[in-house]
């Protein structure tokens, strides 16, 4: 018997390596509007994983709504080109879980529109039974709405069945609200030090460790 009945997973940085591209974006949207910016690169990064409008929300709205249709413009055109890998080993775990009959669904806070990009072209979506993006819910990560929102469509009501796997502190902290375990993928391009100090459920040092943690077993 499965220790879960449903694993839920973050999109970016957790399945598909595209953290570059989200830097990427960012600076060629802030040079577009307003000429560059002086930014960090970790600044920047801690949003990785809310709404793509938290990300801008220090500026005016009609900055940030500026902002927001440039990243998107240049986000969704290189998409399309397919330079978002798939992180080695995700296509081995997904397929062992599915055959154990344990059901699997993706939680992002990026939009379908965008999201479905590389989800169509990744053939990932094969593997899920439901997934939900930012327009299902008016809280996003790093409340667990998403994640309960996830978990009532599946039909399993006891939120300590469900694990969500990613890879920044929103996930981590929207699988806490929602009242699931987390597993942090050893993968993450994020701080581990804040990630660690938060004590993750578990950390996935290598991919082959997944379906372990989901059997109730040590790898």
């Amino acid at each position: 018997m499965s220790k879960y009945d449903l694993v839920l997973y973050d999109l970016d940085g957790t399945l598909q390596d595209s953290i570059p591209l989200i830097m990427e974006s960012f600076k060629h949207a802030y040079e577009v509007v307003l000429g560059g910016t002086d930014r960090t690169d970790e600044d920047l990064m801690s949003y990785i994983g809310k709404p793509l409008g938290d990300s801008f929300a220090r500026h005016d709205d009609e900055t940030k709504e500026r902002l927001t249709a440039a990243y998107l413009e240049y986000n969704c055109a290189r998409m399309k080109e397919n330079v978002i890998p798939v992180f080695p080993g995700v296509y081995g775990f997904l397929s062992k879980i599915r055959s154990m009959g344990v059901r699997q669904g993706i939680v992002t806070s990026k939009r379908e529109t965008s999201a479905m990009i590389t989800i169509e072209l990744l053939d990932l979506g094969q593997y899920f039974d439901t997934m939900v993006f930012r327009e299902a819910t008016e809280r996003a990560k790093p409340h667990g709405d998403p994640l309960v929102y996830a978990a009532k469509a599946m039909g399993v009501e006891d939120m300590s069945r469900v694990l969500y796997v990613g890879d920044a502190v929103p996930d981590l902290l929207s699988a806490r609200d929602a009242g699931c375990d987390f597993a942090l993928v050893g993968w993450t391009k994020m701080d581990r030090e804040e990630l660690d100090s938060l004590n993750p459920d578990y950390l996935i040092e290598i991919p082959e460790r997944l379906p372990c943690i989901i059997k109730g077993s040590e790898l």
